[in-house]
């Protein structure tokens, strides 16, 4: 089983800053709407707080994210409440993008996104990869699909 490059981390630590600056914005404008008078104590404690759980969640999914070329599927595991295990047979692997967002970009990483026959939304995304790890993925994918017959389809 693969892990993810250890920058993500600071990718999904950068998201939650984010989201609890929205929220802080949102709680400073409550607080002056109902006109609470420790404004900046409450907007403060929200944004701690936010960025505290948005941390240490970075570190437990992780800690949790794991995949794998197995002979038939890709093979995903990851979450921290819900566990999630994924198999995505070959055979329906409809096409394999990597993406680079700004982000992604600033701390050298990439994600795979791997395409698949079925239902609307049925993709998969492999993040926090270097860059040569996302291309060599995409063309072990792309080839593994390729290979694969569709009697193997389950």
């Amino acid at each position: 089983m693969e892990t993810l490059h250890e920058r993500v981390r600071v990718q999904w630590t950068v998201r939650a800053v984010l989201a609890a600056a929205v929220l802080a914005g949102i709680a400073y404008g409550a607080t002056v709407l109902l006109d609470v008078s420790p404004a900046t104590a409450v907007v403060a404690g929200v944004f701690v707080v936010v960025v505290a759980v948005g941390a240490v969640h970075a570190v437990l999914l992780y800690a949790r994210w794991r995949f794998d070329l197995e002979s038939d599927a890709l093979y995903l595991e990851r979450g921290v409440f819900t566990h999630v295990e994924t198999a995505v047979p070959y055979v329906r692997v409809q096409h394999v993008d990597t993406q680079r967002t700004p982000l992604d970009r600033l701390l050298g990483i990439s994600r795979v996104v791997v395409y698949t026959a079925g239902s609307r939304g049925a993709d998969v995304t492999v993040p926090g990869l270097t860059v040569d790890r996302a291309r060599s993925l995409r063309n072990e994918l792309r080839e593994l699909a390729v290979d694969a017959e569709p009697d193997d389809a389950v």
